[in-house]
């Protein structure tokens, strides 16, 4: 755990004494002007905060110093321990009117102002609904780090709240049980996210001392009896595995492994056992050089002793998500005791211990004490300074672009977290609250005061849509180079309003064009809109009309699929129609690279039918277009978009699908050509739901396009074949499109 490098005496007789102890314990490798920058920062510390004392009983000068304390042992950098001294002393009396911490520069001036901006949202998360706790505790998380321009911000953020969680003892049991409520919520999952496990465990434990009492003490009473026997037993283990480690030319560092009460509880309630059944409650940890030593130290432990089944994980191969790295394996040690063992490089074990705060470990440098030559160095290739101008910038600026956020996390004036894209405005917050929010938008306040609705938002900031009830979208919010949206979802739902304000005119366009073509075309036949408007994917006949008249419809399309009156029997039913009144979806009988259930529609270029060759294409909206291998559009397809081309399969679509087709059929013109090639479509028992002509009379040529709808390929050669035996038809075939 983290612990402090060293105690305040209870006889200090004021704040600047407890200053003056803990300048004077400072590690020998904080060079000497680095120890004067931060007695300058106590000193205004002292100004600032004078003697005020917290709910804890200490005061915020002593509470600062343990927080500072706790990022020392991190070994984090001057300028961190300069920011956390300095928390919170914008504009306190007697300081003047320049900010205590710009005298130190901008870098430490803004990680100051992030904190306290940070300080602003601590109780946050204890006003969120039930029912989205969880989604609120993980934005607010988010929020955390996104509001921090330089992580180790959130890091002071930690140590504080760690000391807290140590101080809390003498506050009333229901506001110690809310403090550690919201640090198990949202503080310990952060320092998880951030891997530093040292700060993750103790806030675990010391929140699960004052949530589950009865519990905790249960639990630590049966590891306090069992005391003096573990530390024998792993006293043991220790002695032997460092002779096997010698023997075998590994140079390794065996210790014993601290427990954790939270993480034995979670385990105990994870696998339904008791504490008797936990593996690790004796557990030593490994430390080697390499990657390589990691793997030979594993075979010389289950060499030793017997390997507990299912009880192995390799997180070398493997990482966690917060890039944790360590080989975890349990056996049946001596006594046939189980026992667990974890395997690590010091540098996986430095950032295991340290997390994201091991980057800023201090590095050998010239002006160092020799003694800092002693504290581990991280990896070079991310943390080594560079030399002034070498990438535009320091290793500061270096490794804050690793972490540079993708999202924004903004505040309702309710406290609820809202995640948006980087660069999103006022309004894409407003769309994200609610569609008609959005839509009666009239201006937007952010911390209090008007700004642009296009202006991008930043994390942390509240912001408060202002409504009109007539008010309504303008068409300036859907230009880009306006930038009025950023998401999406807000630019879709700006263009549906539109279409929904416009849609009685487009009906009445629609259905004028449709009847303008079709007296041109003298078809008398009026088609019925309800069950030609399913060819077209569309729910209503309205959708269809008002397609038409917005021209996302072609009226010759419609025009085509009304055609001439279908032929048939008198009195016998046509297939296609009873499949339309039972509700036979036309692209039945299709998957798509074994994917069930998808989307998918004929196209209408090519209209394939059962066993015919096909592919699939992934349209922008509309599922997978199905094509026959041979279309014309496939053929021609841009070289980009063959990327968009998937496998898809037939399957059998049932006795009652019915799939529309064309035919081309060119003949010598005559008298009763048609009626006889009406005759074959009907013997064949096969509707005719759709006819186009076209004479030539230079040539005495008829070129005619039948759409038809058929159940496979079978019955299409079957009416091909009669088709060709009519008198003076010269060819009768599928087009290609």
């Amino acid at each position: 755990m983290v612990k402090s490098v060293y105690t305040l005496p209870p006889d200090l007789p004021d704040d600047a004494a407890a200053v003056r102890h803990w300048l004077g314990t400072l590690p020998a490798c904080y060079p000497r002007e680095d120890c004067e920058r931060l007695t300058q920062a106590c000193e205004l510390l002292v100004r600032c905060r004078g003697d005020q004392d917290l709910d804890t009983g200490e005061t915020q000068v002593r509470h600062l110093l343990h927080t500072a304390d706790i990022l020392v042992r991190l070994r984090l950098d001057t300028a961190t321990l300069i920011a956390a001294l300095l928390k919170g002393c914008r504009g306190r009396p007697g300081v003047g009117e320049e900010p205590p911490a710009a005298r130190f520069g901008p870098r430490i001036a803004g990680m100051v102002e992030d904190l306290v901006r940070l300080d602003q949202l601590a109780n946050l998360d204890s006003g969120s609904a039930a029912k989205d706790q969880h989604e609120h505790q993980e934005n607010l998380r988010r929020l955390l780090l996104g509001i921090a321009k330089d992580v180790r911000v959130v890091l002071v953020v930690l140590a504080e709240r760690l000391h807290l969680m140590r101080r809390i003892d003498g506050l009333d049991a229901e506001h110690r049980r809310e403090i550690a409520g919201d640090t198990r919520r949202v503080y310990a999952p952060l320092a998880n996210r951030l891997g530093i496990w040292q700060i993750k465990w103790e806030l675990e434990d010391l929140a699960m001392r004052y949530l589950e009492p009865d519990v905790y003490k249960r639990i630590a009473r049966q590891l306090d009896g069992r005391r003096v026997e573990r530390e024998s037993f792993v006293a043991t283990v220790i002695g032997t595995l460092q002779e096997r480690f010698a023997a075998a030319g590994i140079g390794a560092d065996v210790s014993g492994r601290p427990k954790h009460i939270y993480s034995i509880w979670r385990k105990m309630q994870r696998k339904n056992v008791d504490l008797e059944q936990i593996f690790d409650l004796q557990a030593v940890r490994v430390l080697v050089p390499d990657v390589a030593a990691c793997y030979a130290a594993l075979g010389v432990v289950h060499g030793l002793w017997k390997h507990i089944p299912k009880e192995f994980d390799d997180y070398i191969a493997t990482p966690k998500g917060n890039l944790y790295q360590s080989l975890h394996t349990a056996v049946v040690g001596p006594g046939d005791r189980p026992l667990e063992v974890q395997i690590r490089t010091w540098d996986m074990h430095r950032h295991a211990e340290l997390g994201v705060a091991a980057h800023w470990a201090y590095k050998e440098n010239k002006g160092h004490a020799a003694t800092f030559r002693h504290c581990p160095a991280p990896p070079r290739d991310r943390t080594e300074p560079r030399p002034a101008g070498e990438h535009g910038g320091d290793f500061g600026e270096h490794f804050r672009s690793e972490f540079e956020p993708a999202h924004v996390y903004v505040l309702t004036p309710q406290a609820k977290v809202i995640e948006l894209p980087l660069g999103a405005t006022a309004l894409d917050f407003a769309y994200a609250i609610h569609s008609e929010v959005g839509s009666r938008c009239r201006g937007a306040k952010v911390d209090g005061g008007i700004v642009p609705l296009n202006r991008p938002l930043v994390s942390g900031q509240t912001v408060e849509i202002l409504t009109r009830k007539n008010a309504a979208p303008s068409r300036d919010w859907l230009s880009p180079h306006q930038g009025y949206l950023k998401t999406a979802k807000a630019r879709h739902r700006v263009r549906q309003w539109f279409k929904r304000q416009d849609f009685d005119h487009d009906v009445d366009a629609g259905r004028a064009l449709l009847e303008k073509e079709l007296s041109r075309l003298r078809i008398e036949t009026r088609p019925r809109l309800e069950q030609l408007c399913r060819r077209f994917n569309f729910h209503r006949g309205e959708e269809l009309l008002a397609a038409l008249g917005r021209g996302e419809v072609g009226v010759s399309q419609v025009v085509h699929q009304v055609g001439e009156p279908r032929l048939k029997e008198p009195g016998k039913p046509s297939p296609s129609a009873s499949n339309q009144r039972r509700g036979a979806p036309n692209h039945a009988g299709v998957i798509v690279e074994g994917v069930a259930d998808l989307m998918t529609h004929m196209a209408r270029c090519c209209k394939p039918i059962p066993d015919d060759p096909v592919l699939g294409f992934v349209t922008r909206g509309r599922g997978v277009t199905i094509h026959r291998r041979d279309c014309a559009n496939v053929l021609n397809l841009p070289r980009q978009e063959e990327a968009r081309l998937i496998e898809v399969h037939w399957t059998d679509p049932g006795s009652d699908a019915a799939y529309p087709v064309d035919l081309l059929v060119i003949a010598g013109d005559r008298k009763g050509l048609l009626r006889d090639i009406s005759s074959a479509f009907s013997d064949a028992e096969i509707d005719v739901v759709g006819v186009n002509t076209a004479s030539d009379r230079t040539k005495d040529l008829a070129t005619m396009r039948f759409t038809v709808e058929v159940e496979d390929t079978s019955q299409v050669e079957q009416v091909l074949v009669k088709l060709r035996q009519i008198p003076s038809v010269l060819e009768a075939k599928r087009p290609h499109s």
